[in-house]
Formats: C-alpha cells, sequence, structure tokens
C-alpha cells in the first residue's frame, strides 16, 4: 500500500493491521487475533450457532472459568461496547464495518491504561444478512441469549457500525421510533433502557464538546439482533455534515422517510437524494479506505472510552 495522506494514519497503533484486515483475501479472524496477541488483550472466544464473537475484558479477570466460577460481570451492569467484524462479500468493508473494530481496539488500550473496570469490547460476528435470512439469524441475535443466560441482561450496550466517514454522531433512535407505536406493558423495559443509552450517549457528547450530533432513525444494524435477543442497544455511526443536514431536513419534512428507512433497511430510501452517499456505498465495492476521514478517529475513541466512566 503506498502511503499517502490518507493511509499513513494506518501506521499508527494499533492500525497496522487495518490494510491487512480489508484486503479482498483477507482472513479477518486470524487477523484479530494476531492484533489481540500483540497489544496483550485479555480475549475470550464465544462460538455460538458457528459465529465466533470476541470478548475484551479488563486485565485481572479471570478467563479461565471452571465449573464454579461465575461468568464475569454476572448480575452486574457494564458497558459493553460493540462492533461487527464480519463483512459483505465482494466488499472491502472499509467503513463498514473494519474502522470501528480499530476504533475500538484503541478504546480498550486507553481503558486499560487508565485502569478502568466495568466495560467489555465485543466484536460480533454475522452482522450481515444473505438473502432470504431475517433478525433471528444474526449473530448478534444468539449472542444475547447467551448473554442473557449468563447473567448479563442489565448490560449496557453500545454498538458502533459504519464510524469511518464523516464528523457529525448520529444517535440512533430507531428502536424509539418503532416502540412508539407499541404502547403493551412489555415493552416499558426497553423504553426505559434505550432512553438511559440514548441519554448517556448525548452527556457523552457534550461533556466532550462534540458539536456535531444527530438523532435520527437509521438502518438496522446488530441492534435488531440485541433487541430481540432481549438486550436493547444504542447504535452510533457517523455521517458527513454535509450528508446529515439535508438527511436530517428530509426527516423532518417527508413523514414516511423514516419509515422507508427503517422498514425496507433503506432501500427504498435510497432514491431519494437526501439519502447520505456515505450510506450508499456500504455493502458494495465503494465501500473502499478512499472515502475515509481519519482525522475524526480520535473523538470517535474518546467518545467510546468516556462512556465507559
Amino acid at each position: 500500500m503506498e502511503i499517502t495522506a490518507n493511509t499513513v494514519w494506518a501506521k499508527t497503533a494499533p492500525y497496522e493491521r487495518f490494510f491487512d484486515f480489508i484486503a479482498p483475501d483477507a482472513d479477518r479472524f486470524e487477523i484479530l487475533l494476531d492484533v489481540f496477541k500483540k497489544y496483550n488483550l485479555n480475549t475470550l472466544l464465544v462460538t455460538i450457532n458457528s459465529n465466533r464473537h470476541f470478548f475484551i475484558f479488563p486485565n485481572g479477570i479471570n478467563l479461565k472459568l471452571s465449573a464454579g466460577d461465575k461468568f464475569p460481570f454476572r448480575g452486574k451492569t457494564p458497558v459493553v461496547l460493540a462492533a461487527h467484524y464480519d463483512r459483505v462479500q465482494g466488499s472491502p468493508g472499509a467503513n463498514d464495518n473494519s474502522v470501528a473494530v480499530f476504533l475500538l481496539i484503541k478504546a480498550a488500550l486507553y481503558l486499560l491504561k487508565f485502569g478502568k473496570k466495568n466495560w467489555i469490547i465485543i466484536f460480533t460476528d454475522k452482522e450481515e444478512l444473505q438473502k432470504g435470512e431475517d433478525i433471528k439469524d444474526q449473530g448478534s441475535f444468539s449472542l444475547t441469549k447467551k448473554l442473557v443466560a449468563l447473567g448479563l441482561e442489565n448490560a449496557r450496550i453500545f454498538n458502533f457500525d459504519a464510524c469511518g466517514t464523516g464528523n457529525t454522531f448520529v444517535f440512533s433512535n430507531t428502536v424509539d421510533y418503532l416502540l412508539r407505536k407499541k404502547t403493551a406493558f412489555k415493552h416499558m423495559r426497553t423504553s426505559k433502557i434505550i432512553a438511559y443509552l440514548k441519554n448517556k450517549a448525548i452527556i457523552t457528547a457534550n461533556y466532550l464538546n462534540l458539536k456535531n450530533v444527530l438523532l435520527a432513525p437509521i438502518p438496522f444494524s446488530d441492534d435488531a439482533g440485541f433487541l430481540r435477543g432481549g438486550i436493547p442497544a444504542q447504535t452510533i455511526t457517523m455521517l458527513p455534515a454535509d450528508e446529515a443536514k439535508p438527511f436530517a431536513f428530509q426527516l423532518i419534512n417527508q413523514p414516511d422517510f423514516a419509515d422507508q428507512i427503517i422498514i425496507n433497511s433503506g432501500k427504498d430510501s435510497k432514491s431519494s437524494p437526501h439519502y447520505p452517499q456515505t450510506w450508499r456505498n456500504l455493502n458494495s465495492p465503494s465501500d473502499t479506505h478512499l472515502h475515509l476521514t481519519p482525522e475524526h478517529y480520535e473523538k470517535i475513541v474518546r467518545f467510546a472510552v468516556e462512556l465507559c466512566r
């Protein structure tokens, strides 16, 4: 890879394997194993239905569990920072979701340096669905069922997806939008958790003096599987300001635009000139490093770390 202004960032820790990670023939699982080993991260592999999920824990937590040991954080409320590491076949997956994976690895290094203890980072497998599959086929769905069985039903999950392009933090309110149409008592707990997570994200953004923040419905990510599995999650993504502003304006002025984005996963809404180009590039050969904006990455890392306070 020729070193240019848009690649020099990948020469710094922990991004050194980024371009290996987005190569066409990359074994992304093995690359992550190598990165975790290099930085001595406290890693646990959890395999469910052939999906391989990585858990990163604070140092000092016993991961050689015996029959009498409790799973870490059982019955507690750890902050979980999540990002999927799989990609659509034929796409480099630079923004979806390689950048977020490496941003959370850097967040882990900061959390270890600062001695923070109440966190888990999870890199999920099988976020991307193939034709004919539904949410219950998503890796985060069966993973969430496992988390509940392990006593982590109170985990506070922040899901990072497509965070490599843009300077505007977009906090998804897709779940809020769906719950407004449901009044059953069983949804009250979900509503309260989502409100807490969103408020935490907003407070954190304000604390860090992040100026560009948008609350908006976005196409479902792993948050769909987390929600269906029983633990609501707050998704964070990024957009360039010149895409975020017309997108927000369209949501206000065309009431069914949100339906198009959520219910149809953005397929119908792509015909709108206000649908973000950044999202059009996802899951396609166009999702390359050329669209990335590494000058904003440190803000995202700081945001992720601050969520764990």
